[in-house]
């Protein structure tokens, strides 16, 4: 009988694994992220971001925002516990990328809507302090008796000083920002200009405006030729405690008004005014006022138009040419499809400008070489203008349709379509009943990416029509051709009139919500399509 006590295992037990690992293996090691090479980088990186941080809570700091330095301080804060704590692997992969979003997506968004709440425009761009020492500035004039005072310019960067020598024989220096303090010379690291160096930056000179003192009223220093400076005062006095502006000639009061103005009774206001928020005004006035509530329906119809035309156009024209490139029997497909993508690879301003020229009414290759010299007015006709729109943006995007169609329908099931062949089925039904449907499933989340760009395609309708012609019943620059980005473009940037960031981020806005809604419902219908197929 054997001894239980050294009887050897059963020939089909695994052996047991000894701690550690797989002794074939070795010792079984610790899963890491990376060597010691990666470690430094890692450090390096962290220290980078560490030091902007810094910076940045200085700056932050010394403006007063405390806010916006706490919440630097969290954010920076968490991205050191996650890369410095072994593991959450992926709140590693994930945070650039998060980061990103938050900065290119959620801020630009949240500060575009905060923006259309305010009055920031051309005429209220500042705070309300930098507005008072504008207007008193910009309401200057000399004074008749002043006295002539001997100065000196002196430069530092691109900063520019005085030294001036007072009457009573002293001398003080000051500079646009930093009213006359007491002076022997000027401060270290500031270099005297002399007379060509005058000569040189003589539009600095003359702008520059020393304050005589703390109360802007006593007013400015100002040199016309670098050696010499006469007082100028303003003739606006401002008083600190009333808040109000008197005019010392008239005697005219101009009060805040509480929409970032010093307005008088009248109705006139000093400009220029500082930003504040005004509510929904922006979004009130883009619908009540006739100068652009009627060119903004205008705009939006031909928005809707233009982005669905486009899209259906481009779609078609692309699907026909894959079903045609995509017959077996065709020789020379390769030749084809290049020549058929060629516009893809062309930049759109480009091909806008171009196109322009070909289109010109007088001296065009359509007009003089196509058509027999006619004059046809294809840019300047509001209804032609919308066509060449059309016809040029088609021309761009059908290469980029035809090579997502082909891709789509080389995947589609043979045996479906062998199987509806020998059921009778022609061609027509065959498209129509099989093919069709399964590559809308393929291609609808694309012809919704396609429709949200064309809404807004800026660079086709600038480049091409720069939004012409003209509607005739307006003194805005807006015209036929106009979508609303473009229409967003030029009253932000005033393209023939003033730059209004507040109205042009109100109407950022909507449009913003028009994609969204009409993103939402396309994906529903997309899902619904998935789950019918």
């Amino acid at each position: 009988m054997a001894d239980v006590k050294t009887e050897a295992p059963p020939a089909n037990t695994p052996p047991k694994r000894p701690r550690g690992g797989a002794p074939e293996f070795g010792p079984q090691r610790k899963l890491t992220s990376g060597g010691i090479l990666a470690l430094v980088i890692k450090v390096v990186l962290l220290g980078i971001i560490d030091a902007l941080a810094i910076f940045g809570l200085y700056v932050l700091i010394g403006k007063g925002d405390w806010v916006a330095a706490a919440l630097l301080l969290a954010v920076v804060g968490l991205v050191n516990y996650i890369y410095l704590k072994p593991g959450v692997l992926p709140a590693k992969y994930l945070t650039p990328g998060l980061f990103f979003l938050a900065i290119f997506q959620v801020f630009v968004i949240f500060y575009t809507g905060y923006i259309s709440f305010t009055n920031y425009g051309d005429a209220h761009n500042s705070t309300k302090e930098d507005a008072i020492a504008q207007i008193v500035r910009t309401s200057q004039e000399r004074v008749p008796d002043s006295p002539a005072y001997a100065v000196e310019v002196y430069k530092q960067a691109d900063q520019f000083g005085m030294l001036v020598a007072e009457p009573g024989g002293g001398t003080a220096f000051g500079t646009n920002e930093q009213p006359l303090e007491d002076a022997s010379s000027a401060p270290d690291g500031w270099d005297k200009l002399n007379l060509n160096q005058v000569l040189r930056f003589q539009d600095e000179v003359l702008a520059l405006n020393v304050p005589v003192s703390d109360d802007i009223n006593d007013g400015t220093l100002r040199t016309p030729d670098g050696t010499t400076a006469f007082v100028f005062t303003s003739t606006l006095e401002y008083d600190e405690a009333a808040d109000a502006f008197t005019n010392t000639e008239t005697g005219v009061v101009y009060a805040d008004d509480g929409e970032g103005n010093f307005r008088a009774e009248d109705g006139q206001a000093l400009t220029p005014g500082w930003r504040v928020v005004i509510g929904w005004d922006n979004y009130a006035y883009a619908f009540t006022n006739e100068q652009i509530r009627d060119p903004l329906i205008r705009v939006t119809i031909w928005t809707f138009a233009f982005a669905f035309l486009s899209t259906i156009l481009c779609f078609a024209l692309g699907l026909f040419l894959a079903i045609v490139f995509n017959h077996p029997t065709l020789r020379g497909k390769k030749i084809y499809r290049i020549l058929v993508i060629l516009p893809y690879a062309f930049p759109t301003y480009l091909t806008g400008l171009v196109w322009a020229g070909m289109l010109n009414q007088e001296f065009g290759f359509i007009n003089e070489v196509l058509l027999g010299g006619a004059n046809i007015p294809w840019l300047s006709d509001p209804w032609l203008a919308r066509l060449s729109v059309l016809l040029v943006n088609m021309w761009l995007g059908y290469a980029y349709m035809f090579l997502v169609c082909t891709g789509a329908l080389q995947s589609l099931p043979d045996d479906v379509i062998e199987a509806a062949k020998m059921d009778g089925a022609g061609a027509w039904r065959i498209f129509r009943s099989i093919k069709l449907p399964l590559l809308f499933v393929a291609v609808a989340p694309l012809l919704i990416a396609t429709f949200a760009f064309n809404f807004n395609n800026f660079a086709v309708i600038f480049m091409l029509t720069g939004g012409n012609p003209r509607f005739p019943d307006t003194t805005l620059p807006i015209g036929a051709t106009d979508i609303m980005i473009t229409m967003v473009y030029k009253i932000a940037f005033g393209s023939g009139g003033g730059r209004d960031y507040g109205l042009a981020s109100a109407l950022s806005i909507l449009i913003f919500i028009v994609v969204a809604i009409i993103a939402a419902i396309s994906f529903r219908s997309t899902k619904s399509l998935e789950d019918l197929h």
